[in-house]
């Protein structure tokens, strides 16, 4: 009796925690309880996947930090299943050109009574195997047009897939350059905190001989403190561009390595080619538009597809197989047959009248058609802007560098003078400290400008599909 008793307790338990999964949370003041049951502890743990790991004594340049990326960054693995996907549907559009060939075999048996003068008792078995076959013929270009729809859109996702890997190794670029830039950051504001360091030692020791006062060396000691405060902020920032460049690389960002500092590097001192050369070769080789331009004409294929609705399908269909039959009746011998039947048909399928649905869907994809052209449209318009606000930001670029190389030379000058005549006595303190001040920004704005020329580099690059070249010592 508890033997009959335990399968449905067992399952109305199940069942109950069944439901007790499926419910929403209980109110809206309170967030949901998260349950530790197994299933949620394995659907977590699609999430920690293993990381790559990089080497730390090994300094990368960027076209390894590219080919990182590209190996281990989730987007573009996500860009080839879309890929793929698409290559999957065109295949299925192609073969709606081929016949389709299908078997069928089966087995039956049946019992019934006939009735005449008396009651007859019939048995009948079948054994039927039929081979059929169903294709069309003509069908006025629509199975044409789903292929070359389909086509078309493995063209855009095809792109898309490109233009992924030119956006991720613009992200890697970019992440690189903010990276060198906290680096050329933190060297300036070290070599700033030696010189603050150096004057504060000097005035204590003038302090110690009577030659200074206590002001002097109190302000010496902030200005010191101060450059300390700044040093420590920029190597947070370092700390968390190293981070986001970790991530664009698909890796750990606790995961320590070293990147090649390409921050003193030569660079170029004009751009060689005019921009709108650079927009004519970016109209034909942006990966981007031409997805705009592969969907507008999956948008002609579509028309296309809506216009063959209107015209009849002409298709053959045919069957051959093979029967074997076996029946008895009462006080009768049993019989046999073996029989090979077949069919053979032709279809002509036109519909004449659907309530406008033809109507709509020719009228939908000619609206589809006009807003993918809209969209090509859209997309040149903002290519052109893009390579014409890249190609400012570089010019603008080079000249603030040429600007700030010129500055850190002036104030080199005048913090050297400063402290030369400071130790003769010709100047004061205050005059010291206001020129380190002014050389720590030229520090400052000299390596910013010299990693601003390089990412402006690089985003003209982006922006126009180019190859992105990477600074060489």
């Amino acid at each position: 009796m508890i033997t009959r008793c335990a399968g449905p307790l067992v399952l109305t338990l199940l069942a109950t925690m069944a439901a007790r999964g499926q419910q929403a949370p209980p109110s809206p003041e309170r967030p949901f309880a998260v349950s530790s049951r197994q299933e949620v502890r394995i659907d977590a743990g699609f999430i920690s996947e293993t990381r790559p790991v990089l080497e730390d004594s090994h300094s990368y340049t960027l076209p390894e930090l590219v080919d990182i990326a590209e190996r281990n960054n989730p987007e573009t693995r996500v860009a080839w299943e879309q890929a793929k996907q698409k290559a999957v549907a065109a295949g299925i559009a192609r073969s709606a050109l081929f016949p389709t060939l299908a078997a069928l075999a089966s087995a039956s048996y049946s019992q019934y009574s006939l009735f005449v003068t008396r009651f007859y008792h019939e048995n009948l078995a079948t054994f039927p195997a039929t081979l059929s076959v169903n294709y069309t013929v003509f069908d006025f270009g629509a199975r044409g047009a789903k292929i070359d729809q389909a086509r078309a859109n493995l063209l855009s996702a095809d792109f898309t897939f490109n233009d992924t890997h030119r956006r991720i190794t613009f992200e890697v670029a970019e992440a690189y350059y903010r990276l060198l830039d906290a680096m050329s950051q933190e060297e300036s504001a070290q070599a700033t905190l030696t010189d603050a360091q150096t004057v504060q030692q000097a005035i204590e020791a003038k302090l110690a001989n009577g030659l200074a006062t206590l002001p002097d060396v109190l302000e010496a000691r902030a200005a010191t403190a101060q450059v300390r405060y700044e040093l420590a902020s920029i190597r947070g920032l370092e700390t968390i561009a190293h981070g986001v460049l970790a991530n664009v690389l698909g890796v750990a960002p606790s995961a320590p390595f070293r990147v090649e500092d390409v921050s003193k590097a030569p660079l170029p001192e004009t751009v060689e080619q005019s921009v709108q050369t650079i927009i004519a070769r970016a109209l034909t080789q942006r990966p981007d538009l031409l997805a705009e331009v592969a969907s507008l004409r999956s948008a002609d294929a579509a028309i296309r597809e809506a216009h063959s609705a209107y015209y009849p399908t002409f298709s053959f269909s045919g069957d051959w197989g093979h029967r074997n039959s076996y029946g008895s009746q009462n006080f009768n011998p049993a019989i046999s047959s073996h029989i090979y039947p077949y069919a053979a048909q032709l279809n002509l399928s036109w519909t004449i009248f659907d309530g406008g649905s033809r109507r709509n869907e020719l009228a939908r994809a000619e609206a589809q058609r006009g807003e993918a052209k809209a969209r090509v449209a859209v997309s040149r318009d903002q290519v052109e802007t893009e390579i014409w606000t890249a190609y400012s930001n570089l010019k603008t670029a080079q000249d603030r560098r040429e600007a700030a190389d010129a500055l850190l030379d002036a104030a080199e000058q005048s913090y050297s003078a400063a402290t030369r005549s400071f130790q003769a006595g010709v100047r004061t303190f205050i005059d010291v400290t206001t020129a380190q001040r002014e050389l720590a920004r030229a520090r400052a704005a000299e390596a910013s400008a010299r990693i601003e020329v390089l990412t402006a580099l690089a985003d003209l690059a982006f922006r126009a599909a180019d190859p992105i070249s990477a600074a060489q010592h």
